[in-house]
């Protein structure tokens, strides 16, 4: 097993980094942030997870309702709710981090990145939606710092060109296996891809989990390979976080990080010996899988709509030049088509548009005429 390198911790041969994702479950409150953060370190968490939100950074404000746990949300006035700036953030670090534990969080765009560098994270993390959002990867690369990656929603071919823009694989980089789906079916996890991405990439490996069971693919997932296991945190299920519907409360957190343990001192054949007698054979085999990298059918429909493409910003007449001010780059969802990938920024920049583009829709080729 490859490690996975945090300052002086170090994950991997039988020590499991157990991540509880906060996400933006706090709803700006310090208060209740604090009660997340007290919670789930209590409950056997060594890091905790926030985002750093900004809308404009992530989706267009035209994306309409998009389906999450909770129900049909207008996604982009809840991003605008949840933004909480830099100080708030670099206040929940120094507390994370007096109890002893790891404090992440995840950025979505070059301005939030550049804000988590300068309060001196010890550690980046990109999210699954974010793995093809080739400007944000060359940032963060460069800072140097050990970053976790998701892989939802994407193909061998996604991941192979993320990974190169960080260079030669080491231990401060891992990759995390995840399904885009909430929640995610157990059979969708098709865990033996552990050991295949281990082998391939050469370095740590792990799994975000959105499943709703607190053992079967955490455990399992250790027992195939995994030195990371993040899971969203909650206090209840009942609480109106965008992913509370799917979140662990800190019992079943607990029972989850309980489970990992074991699974380290256990090893992987006696695990999944204890598994098969709790489970049952057929619902353990159905989640370890084949083994084969391939978009898990929960999430089939997501792919290049939850994935980064190039977006106006504004609407855009036929003729006028591509520029910062009418070009983002931003998830699509399902409502507005999708454009480009991002690695086509830089060509498309300076051209004109060969035809009106709707404010929010994806830029495609036929909409990129001449210089």
């Amino acid at each position: 097993m490859d490690e996975f390198r945090i300052g002086s911790l170090v994950y991997g041969a039988g020590r499991v980094m157990v991540i509880a994702e906060l996400g933006t479950g706090h709803g700006g409150d310090p208060g209740k942030a604090a009660e997340l953060i007290a919670a789930a370190v209590e409950s056997g968490a060594d890091c905790v997870k926030f985002q750093h939100v900004y809308a404009d950074e992530i989706i267009h404000p035209a994306t309409g309702l998009v389906p999450l746990p909770g129900g049909p949300t207008p996604l982009y006035a809840r991003f605008l709710a949840l933004e909480t700036g830099i100080d708030f953030l670099a206040d929940m670090k120094e507390r994370v981090e007096a109890l002893g534990v790891i404090f992440l969080c995840t950025p979505f765009g070059l301005r939030s990145a550049r804000e988590l560098r300068s309060i001196g994270v010890a550690a980046m993390k990109i999210a699954s939606p974010e793995l093809n959002y080739t400007q944000l990867l060359d940032e963060v690369s460069s800072y140097r710092l050990p970053t976790i990656l998701s892989s939802g929603v994407s193909r061998m071919s996604d991941i192979e060109e993320a990974l190169e823009q960080f260079g030669e694989p080491g231990p401060g980089l891992a990759l995390l296996h995840c399904v885009t789906a909430y929640p995610a079916p157990e059979a969708d996890y098709n865990l033996r891809v552990l050991g295949s991405m281990s082998a391939l990439f050469g370095m740590a490996v792990g799994v975000s989990d959105h499943s709703l069971d607190p053992v079967l693919v955490p455990a399992l997932a250790v027992a195939a390979g995994a030195c990371i296991v993040e899971k969203h945190f909650c206090l209840s299920r009942k609480d109106d976080g965008l992913d509370d519907p799917i979140a662990l409360p800190p019992t079943d957190f607990s029972m989850m990080a309980q489970a990992i343990r074991a699974a380290e001192m256990d090893g992987s054949k006696s695990t999944i010996e204890t598994l098969v007698a709790d489970y049952g054979a057929s619902r353990v085999e159905s989640t370890l899988g084949d083994g084969v990298k391939r978009l898990a059918p929960s999430e089939r429909a997501n792919y290049r709509r939850t994935n980064r493409s190039i977006h106006a910003s504004r609407h855009i007449a036929s003729g006028d030049r591509f520029g910062t001010d009418n070009l983002a780059i931003l998830r699509t969802e399902k409502v507005l088509r999708p454009g480009l990938h991002p690695r086509y920024l830089a060509m498309t920049m300076g051209r004109a548009a060969a035809r009106d583009i709707p404010d929010g829709e994806g830029v495609e080729w036929e909409d990129i005429g001449g210089r």
